[in-house]
């Protein structure tokens, strides 16, 4: 079961907040070394999975914002007024 889990797209801001119950698991003083260095590579691995899925969010929304035949890239922020 664990294996469909790894294999399957798992939605983002679940993987955040498993990414910062490991973050909350690792802080605490009572970790044995084992343990520790298990979550910390759960952890990179919920990082990279995370970052990618930003990544393939901010090209899909360059190619949302493309300009004639060039992307322009553009900050994401509140409009100025």
């Amino acid at each position: 079961m664990a294996e469909e889990k790894d294999q399957a797209v798992v939605p983002f801001e679940e993987s955040l907040a498993e990414l910062e119950g490991v973050v909350k698991e690792l802080e605490k003083a009572d970790v044995p070394l084992e343990k520790a260095l298990e979550l910390f590579e759960k952890g990179v691995r919920l990082s990279e999975a995370c970052r990618k899925q930003l990544a393939d969010a901010e090209t899909r929304i360059e190619v949302l914002m493309k300009k004639g035949q060039r992307v322009e890239a553009e900050p994401f922020g509140p409009e100025e007024k």
